[in-house]
Formats: C-alpha cells, sequence, structure tokens
C-alpha cells in the first residue's frame, strides 16, 4: 500500500519532464544506433537480419509511450510503405505495446477513483488486455456487465509537451532542407488534437457524440461510457467482443463478407463526417474490432475532428470539380479550406489536383473496383512523390490544419479496404451519404449533436 505522498508524487505530472527527456535521450540513441544498422545495410550492402532488427526497432519504439509511437502505427497501416518485417513488428504498437505492472495500475485506480476503487467492481483483471500509445486497458466486471478501463499511463501531459516540442524542432529543421510543405499550421493542429487525446472526459462525450451519430447505422457499434467510472485520466465503457482485422482476414476468405466489412467501415467514418462534418482521425488496426457478422466495433475516439460546415461542403465541392475538370470551381473549394495562394497560382492548383484525383479516383467511376487498382500503395507513393517535387519547384504551399486527420483518415482507410482486398461500387456508397448534402442543415445538425454531449460547438 503506497501512502498519500507517494501517490502525490506519482501524480506530480509537471515534476516528471526532466525525466521524460532524459528517457527520450535513452530511446533515442536505442532506435538511433537501430536506424544507422539499416542505413547501413542499404548504402553499403552490409546483411542485416531483418526479423531480430525490426523486432528491437518495435521494443525501442515502444518505450515511448507517448505521440511519437503514433508515427510508427500510422506507417504501420499502410501497405507496402515498409519492408514486410517491419510492418509486422510495428503493427503490434498498436494494441500490443509494452503494457505497465500492476503497482502502476493500483496507484492509477487508487488516484481516479479514491482508496476504495476495488470495492466498485466485482472483479477487476490484473493483466492488461491491450496496450497502446497513452494508456492501456483491462477488463472489469460490475454488476453483470463487462467493462473495459482504459488508465492513462503516467507522465503523459509531460510527454506531449516532450513529443510536441521535438516535433517543432523536427518540423524546423526540415523546412530547412526542404520547402515544398509549410508545416505551421500541421505543427497547430498535432498540437491541439494531442493535448485533447489527453483528456479522457472529452473523450467519453465524444464516444456518446458517436453513439448519436451512427445510431441508424446497425452494423457499427459504439461504448457506451460509464461516466461515474470516469475521470480525465481514467475512462470506463462497455467492452466490445471482436476480432482484429488481420485475423477476421484470415479466418474468413470469402469476398463478399470482407466487401460487406469494408462498407460498414466507410459508413462508420464518413457517415459523421458528411451528416455531422466529425471524423474520426485514427483508423489504424488497433481501433476498432470485427464481429462474425461483419459489423464493426469503433474503440477510440481520442482523436477526432469537428469542421466547419463550410470545409465539408469544400470536399465536396473539389470532388465535383475534378469529376467536370471545373477549375474554376476547384480554386473555390481550395480557399474554402485554407489554400489562399490557389487563385492567383495556376500550376499550384494543378498539382493539388493530381493528389485530389488520386484520392477521388475510386468515386469517379459507377462500377465495383479495389479502393487501388495497379501496384497497391506504391502508386500512393509515387503521386505523392510528383506532387511534392511540383510544389517544391513552385516555391511550396501550407497545408491548412484541416487537413492533418481528413488525410490521416483517407490514407489510414484506403489501406484497411487494401488490406481486406475489398471490390466494391464507391461511387454509389459516396453519393449514397452526398445526395441530399445541405451545408445549412449540417450545421443545425452539428450544433445540437455538440450540445447534446456537451462538447463546445466552436470550431478552430
Amino acid at each position: 500500500m503506497s501512502d498519500p505522498e507517494n501517490e502525490k508524487a506519482f501524480d506530480d505530472e509537471s515534476a516528471r519532464f526532466g525525466g521524460r527527456l532524459r528517457r527520450y535521450a535513452k530511446v533515442g540513441s536505442e532506435v538511433g544506433v537501430l536506424a544507422a544498422q539499416l542505413a547501413g545495410a542499404r548504402v553499403l550492402g552490409r546483411k542485416i537480419d531483418r526479423g531480430r532488427h525490426s523486432s528491437e526497432l518495435k521494443t525501442a519504439l515502444g518505450g515511448l509511450k507517448g505521440p511519437l509511437m503514433k508515427a510508427a502505427q500510422i506507417l504501420a497501416t499502410i501497405p507496402d510503405a515498409l519492408p514486410r518485417e517491419y510492418a509486422e513488428e510495428l503493427r503490434q504498437l498498436q494494441s500490443n505495446a509494452p503494457p505497465m505492472g500492476w503497482p502502476f495500475v493500483r496507484r492509477r485506480m487508487r488516484t481516479e477513483l479514491g482508496p476504495g476503487w476495488e470495492k466498485r467492481f466485482d472483479s477487476f483483471e490484473r493483466e492488461a488486455a491491450a496496450a497502446a500509445s497513452l494508456g492501456q486497458v483491462h477488463r472489469a466486471e460490475q454488476g453483470g456487465r463487462t467493462l473495459a478501463c482504459k488508465l492513462q499511463y503516467p507522465d503523459m501531459a509531460s510527454a506531449v509537451a516532450a513529443d510536441v516540442q521535438q516535433l517543432r524542432w523536427a518540423f524546423a529543421a526540415y523546412r530547412q532542407y526542404d520547402s515544398a510543405i509549410d508545416t505551421s499550421d500541421i505543427y497547430k493542429e498535432l498540437t491541439a488534437r494531442l493535448q485533447e487525446e489527453l483528456d479522457y472526459e472529452r473523450e467519453a462525450r465524444a464516444m456518446l457524440l458517436y453513439r448519436h451519430m451512427l445510431a441508424e447505422e446497425p452494423q457499427v457499434h459504439v461504448p457506451e461510457p460509464a461516466m461515474d467510472l470516469t475521470t480525465p485520466r481514467l475512462l470506463t465503457m462497455s467492452w466490445l467482443e471482436g476480432q482484429r482485422l488481420l485475423d477476421y482476414i484470415a479466418a474468413h476468405p470469402d469476398q463478399e463478407m470482407r466487401n460487406q466489412v469494408a462498407y460498414n467501415m466507410f459508413r462508420a467514418w464518413y457517415t459523421p463526417f458528411y451528416y455531422y462534418g466529425v471524423i474520426h482521425g485514427d483508423p489504424h488496426l488497433g481501433n476498432y474490432t470485427v464481429n462474425e457478422d461483419t459489423s464493426v466495433n469503433l474503440l477510440d475516439f481520442g482523436c477526432i475532428r469537428i469542421f466547419k460546415p463550410s470545409f465539408v461542403e469544400g470536399v465536396i465541392d473539389l470532388y465535383r470539380a475534378i469529376r467536370d475538370d471545373d477549375r474554376d470551381l476547384a480554386i473555390h473549394a481550395y480557399r474554402t479550406w485554407g489554400f489562399e495562394q490557389a487563385g492567383d497560382n495556376a500550376e499550384l492548383v494543378d498539382a493539388l489536383n493530381i493528389w485530389a484525383r488520386f484520392i477521388y479516383g475510386p468515386l469517379l467511376q459507377d462500377r465495383s473496383q479495389p479502393i487501388m487498382e495497379g501496384s497497391g500503395g506504391a502508386q500512393g507513393a509515387q503521386t505523392a512523390s510528383l506532387v511534392h517535387k511540383e510544389l517544391r519547384r513552385l516555391g511550396g504551399v501550407k497545408p491548412p490544419r484541416e487537413f492533418v486527420l481528413m488525410d490521416r483518415a483517407a490514407v489510414g482507410l484506403g489501406s484497411v479496404f487494401m488490406h481486406l482486398n475489398a471490390e466494391i461500387n464507391w461511387y454509389r456508397l459516396f453519393h449514397d451519404l452526398i445526395a441530399d448534402f445541405d451545408v445549412d442543415k449540417l450545421a443545425a445538425r452539428q450544433r445540437a449533436a455538440l450540445d447534446s454531449v456537451g462538447l463546445p460547438a466552436d470550431v478552430e
């Protein structure tokens, strides 16, 4: 049993900032050694045991337990972006990051719920059921219901502060080397969203918002938060059973079932966006599971983005501009998003349209098809490289903040559909969502939904 002084020390997060920086130095040196080994293999032709090397890299990154680990998670969701051995190891960080032990769990639960916390549960499993970048999940029972308790790791506030500062330095250094992308607004967006992820009470309200927005989607399930067992660093919710996507794929070769899972995933992400202006910005493989009936469970709501209704209208305007080869409408859409240079630089519009045609491509043809035909993830990398080269030649561009999670969701979901080998009429699926789009009605729905769960209606 720890005494009150120890509990105070455990929760004095600001006092642990120096320790966090020392830890970064240690982990950073480990990652640096591994990176040097990989560089030697590539440049000098040295042989390397990729299996062992990738496992060591996962261990080093797993020790971070913070936002930088999310970069590895994102890479692992994109097929062909990494060698198979590395993708497999890093993918495990999405739900199998190294957990913290029972002493941490006991301290965290006592701090959040008080000394008699164990009496509030019929049972509480000591071993973590899952562990990720900011916290770990334990299964519990109370009054005949199974619960998932997500406990935030200690020192995460200073961890985010350290990570955000490292991102600032990295962006500044990269800007000196490459001027294609002005990352200043991207930095602001990442900072705001990462700070929001630390507030589990806000995540509980976001969960309630998603239960409201997806209430008429029977193939999408959202946990119910237990507000009386939730604090800023403890989130308790109903437990949802399901299979991880890759396990589901291995067990279900049937094409029709895979297509239905993809359909359900599309509806889960884009119904909230086109009807309410809200998107789930973190579609990596650890944030949802799949049921035997092909329905999907959404599991994490720390990283959501609320958009101005005009931004959503701009997304649809750009689709129509690409479809109809309407340059003026494309310029209007880009300026609505915040690309102020778009109206003055025709070549910049052409460069941005290269990426837009790639993203919107599956929505332009009224037929069933894979989300990406041809060379898989390599096509996306080639397109991104071409756009980057053009932007650099033109003096660069400053992407608006909203692009970060919107693009992340599009790329992440695209990788899910590729893993599924799904073949769907994406055109009809998209048009079903936007057929009755009205920006004023979206604004009214958004205000009402946010007010009902106590989330602020003002959108940055």
